[in-house]
C-alpha cells in the first residue's frame, strides 16, 4: 500500500504554489484555462515514476484515427472512464511517450471539462490540476447541494443565476475550441468511481447532449491506477494514495455520436421513461466490456 500525495510529495507543495497562476474562483470570465507548462512538468514527473513496466496505450489505430477525424475538420469528443486524479495526466502522458508525433499532438489538442472545485477547493489541488487545459463548469451535482444548503431563496436564486453564467460562458468556450481544432474530453460519470458506491459510476444524463454537439468520439477506458482514493478521507483528494501500477489506456474505434445515438434510440420503445439516461448508460456499458476485455488480456500475458 502506498502513501497520500501530501505525504509523498508534499515537498513540492511550496514550489507548485509559486508556479500556480489558475483563479481561485471561477466565474463567467475565467472558465477556458490554458494548461501552465510548469505544473504539468511536475506532473509529468508523478505521473511518470509510479507507472510500472508494461503501462501503455492499447488501440493505438484507433487514436491515430481519432486524430486523422479531428485533421480532417470532425468536432471531437473523448468520453473516458474516471477513477482517480492521475486519469487525464496519465493520458496525456501516455499519448506522448507512448504514440510519437501523433500522440503529442492529439494530447495537445485535449481540453478536459473540469468541475469548478478543482480550482476553488484547495490550491494545491488547482496547483496540480492546471497543468491541463480545461474548460470549467459549474456542475449540476454541486448547484443541487449549493441550493439544499442554501440560507435563504435569495440565496439560492443567486447560487443559480451564477451557475448559468459560468455554464453559458463554458459552452462558448467549448464552441471556440472545436473551431480551432481542438478536442473536447468528458468524463461521462462526473466524478470518481468510489469502490462500494456504484452510483458513483453511473453516467449523467447531460452527457447526451454532448452527443448531439460534436461528429466522432472514442470512448478511452482505464486499467490501473497509481492513484486510489483514500474512502475514510474521499473529499479530500491531498490524501489519494500513491501506488505505482501497470496502467493501459485503450481507444475504441471512432464513433459517429449522432449515429451511434440515432441507432440506439430506435432500439427503445417508444414509451422508454428516459431515453437520454438510457443513451449515456449504453455508453457506460461500453466502457465495462471494453474494461473488461483489457482485464481478460492482463490476465493471459
Amino acid at each position: 500500500m502506498g502513501v497520500s500525495i501530501r505525504e509523498k510529495y508534499g515537498d513540492w507543495f511550496k514550489q507548485l504554489g509559486e508556479f500556480s497562476v489558475a483563479a481561485a474562483k471561477i466565474d463567467a470570465t475565467n472558465v477556458y484555462q490554458k494548461a501552465n507548462p510548469k505544473t504539468k512538468a511536475l506532473m509529468d514527473v508523478l505521473v511518470g515514476e509510479n507507472m510500472a513496466e508494461g503501462s501503455r496505450l492499447e488501440g493505438k489505430e484507433n487514436f491515430r484515427a481519432f486524430l486523422d477525424a479531428v485533421k480532417a475538420g470532425k468536432k471531437a469528443l473523448i468520453l473516458m472512464e474516471h477513477y482517480s486524479n492521475t486519469d487525464l495526466p496519465a493520458l496525456i502522458y501516455l499519448l506522448q511517450h507512448d504514440l510519437g508525433e501523433e500522440g503529442r499532438d492529439l494530447a495537445d489538442r485535449i481540453v478536459a471539462i473540469a468541475g469548478m472545485k478543482l480550482n476553488e477547493d484547495d490550491p494545491m489541488v488547482r496547483a496540480f490540476a492546471e497543468g491541463f487545459t480545461r474548460v470549467v463548469i459549474y456542475p449540476t451535482r454541486s448547484l443541487t447541494k449549493n441550493e439544499e444548503n442554501a440560507q435563504s431563496e435569495e440565496e439560492r436564486i443567486a447560487e443559480e443565476k451564477k451557475a448559468r453564467s459560468i455554464n453559458l460562458a463554458a459552452m462558448r468556450a467549448m464552441d471556440e475550441c472545436k473551431r480551432k481544432g481542438e478536442v473536447i474530453l468528458v468524463f461521462p460519470s462526473g466524478t470518481r468511481y468510489r469502490p462500494g458506491h456504484p452510483e458513483t459510476k453511473r453516467g449523467l444524463k447531460e452527457i447526451d447532449s454532448y452527443l448531439r454537439m460534436f461528429d466522432v468520439m472514442i470512448l478511452v477506458t482505464i486499467n490501473g491506477s497509481c492513484l486510489s482514493i483514500d474512502m475514510e478521507h474521499p473529499n479530500d483528494m491531498l490524501a489519494d494514495i500513491v501506488d505505482p501500477a501497470v496502467q493501459i489506456i485503450t481507444a475504441s474505434p471512432v464513433l459517429d455520436c449522432k449515429s451511434f445515438r440515432k441507432d440506439f434510440l430506435e432500439t427503445l420503445p417508444a414509451d422508454h421513461p428516459d431515453p437520454k439516461q438510457a443513451v449515456i448508460d449504453e455508453v457506460m456499458r461500453r466502457f465495462d466490456v471494453q474494461h473488461e476485455e483489457i482485464e481478460r488480456l492482463k490476465k493471459s500475458v
